[in-house]
C-alpha cells in the first residue's frame, strides 16, 4: 500500500517562513496539500518570491515583528481570515546572537530581546492558536498540531549563549507540559531540535574556517544539515502517520546530541 505524507485540507501558520528552515517548511507543507500563512520580519523580497513561486491560492505572507506578546494575536487572525481556519502552528522564528557573550558581560538588553523573541512570542502564538483550535472543535472532531523548533542548545546548553540556550530549553519544557494538558483536546504538541543547519543565522559561524572545523568535529555525520532535513521531520509530526506521538523532542543533529 503506498504511503504519502499529506496535509490535504489543513491550514498552517509557520513563523519565520521567508528563509532557511522556515521557507523549506513552507514549501514542503504546500507540496503536501496544506494552505500556509507564514510570517517574516525583514525579508519582504524573499517572502514575495516564495508566495509567487507557490501560488497565492496556496500560501500568503504576513509581515510581523514577533518580539514579545503583542502581535501574535494579529498573526493568528490573519491566517484565519485568509484561509478560514487554523490546524497547525509551527513556531520556527528565533534569534541567535552570533557574538560570544560571557554571562558576566551579557547585557540585560540582549537577554530581554532574546527572551522576548524566542519565548514570549511563542507563548502568545500558542495561546491564541489553541483558542482557535478548540473553537473549531465545537463543530467537529478536536484536532490540531503544534511543533516548536528548539535546538540542541536547549538540551545541553551552549557556552557564551546562555540567553539562547535558556529560551530553547524553555520551549522543550513547554512541549512536555502542554502535550499532556492538550491531549484530551486532540491537540498534539511536539518539538524538533536541530543541530547546526545551513541558514543565514548560522552563516557567521559556519563561514569562519576555524569555527566551522570545531563545529564539524562535534557532528558524527561530519556535516551540517540542510534546511529541508529539518522541514521533513516537522512535516511528519503534523501528519496522521505521527498519530501516536506527542510530547516528544525529535533530535535532528547528525548524531551530535544523543538525548531526548
Amino acid at each position: 500500500m503506498p504511503v504519502s505524507l499529506t496535509l490535504s485540507g489543513k491550514v498552517a501558520l509557520i513563523t519565520g517562513g521567508s528563509r532557511g528552515i522556515g521557507a523549506a517548511t513552507v514549501r514542503m507543507f504546500v507540496a503536501a496539500g496544506s494552505k500556509v500563512l507564514f510570517s517574516y520580519e525583514k525579508a519582504a523580497t524573499a517572502a514575495a518570491e516564495l508566495v509567487k513561486d507557490l501560488g497565492e491560492a496556496n500560501c500568503a505572507a504576513a509581515a510581523c515583528n514577533l518580539s514579545g506578546t503583542d502581535t501574535a494575536h494579529q498573526l493568528v487572525d490573519a491566517a484565519i481570515k485568509r484561509f478560514g481556519r487554523l490546524d497547525i502552528l509551527i513556531a520556527n522564528h528565533g534569534v541567535w546572537p552570533p557574538q560570544d557573550a560571557p554571562i558576566e558581560q551579557m547585557s540585560e538588553a540582549q537577554w530581554r530581546n532574546t527572551v522576548a523573541i524566542n519565548l514570549d512570542s511563542v507563548f502568545a502564538l500558542i495561546k491564541h492558536s489553541v483558542a482557535q483550535m478548540k473553537k473549531q472543535a465545537k463543530s467537529g472532531p478536536a484536532s490540531g498540531h503544534i511543533v516548536l523548533v528548539s535546538s540542541t542548545a536547549g538540551q545541553r546548553g551552549e557556552a557564551f549563549h546562555a540567553d539562547y540556550a535558556a529560551t530553547k530549553g524553555a520551549l522543550i519544557s513547554m512541549v512536555k507540559g502542554l502535550s499532556t494538558e492538550l491531549a484530551k483536546d486532540g491537540i498534539y504538541v511536539n518539538c524538533v531540535a536541530p543541530g547546526w543547519v545551513e541558514t543565514d543565522m548560522s552563516a557567521t559561524a559556519l563561514n569562519d574556517a576555524r569555527t566551522r572545523d570545531v563545529i564539524l568535529n562535534t557532528i558524527p555525520l561530519g556535516r551540517v544539515a540542510k534546511p529541508e532535513e529539518i522541514a521533513a521531520p516537522i512535516l511528519f509530526l503534523c501528519t496522521s502517520q505521527a498519530g501516536f506521538i506527542t510530547g516528544e523532542v525529535f533530535n535532528v543533529n547528525g548524531g551530535a546530541v544523543l538525548v531526548g
